[in-house]
């Protein structure tokens, strides 16, 4: 259910449509083998209802998705390694300002994340869903 509602989350967050998502074999992802005549799990409810194909990554090839836990390392170094909290809203309001500063802050060839999802609505708008441009930074935000 938390896999879901956070994937439910995440696409009325993000402008673009997405059309596929690759996952782990995690049990808050999919029915496992031997559950051939359970009920569709609800995170690939979540995904047909949005018209996304849902992929697993293969057992054993660890860079499929080395990238995620990159990230994630990142985040915990900038975080949980360096701080404590003494609650939950602190942890949130930290990794708030933290993902700001990287999607506004860190350069990617050349661009911020935020600068390249503007400049790809541009480009290409039919792969939007709303224009990402409102949510730059400015005066009051």
């Amino acid at each position: 259910m938390l896999a879901a509602d956070f994937l439910r989350r995440v696409l009325a967050a993000i402008p673009y449509q997405v059309h596929k998502v690759l996952t782990d074999n995690g049990i808050q992802f999919g029915n496992m083998p031997h559950q051939v005549y359970a009920w569709r799990h609800i995170f690939d409810r979540v995904c047909d209802e949005h018209g996304i194909e849902h992929r697993f990554t293969k057992p054993a090839h660890p860079w499929t998705n080395s990238q995620v836990e990159r990230f994630n390392r990142t985040l915990k170094e900038a975080t949980v390694r360096q701080y404590h909290y003494q609650t939950t809203a602190q942890l949130n309001e930290h990794l708030q300002a933290f993902l700001l500063a990287y999607n506004h802050g860190k350069r990617l060839q050349g661009k911020t994340p935020h600068e390249f999802i503007c400049q790809q609505w541009h480009l290409t708008p039919p792969i939007f869903i709303r224009d990402p441009t409102h949510l730059t930074l400015g005066l009051y935000s």
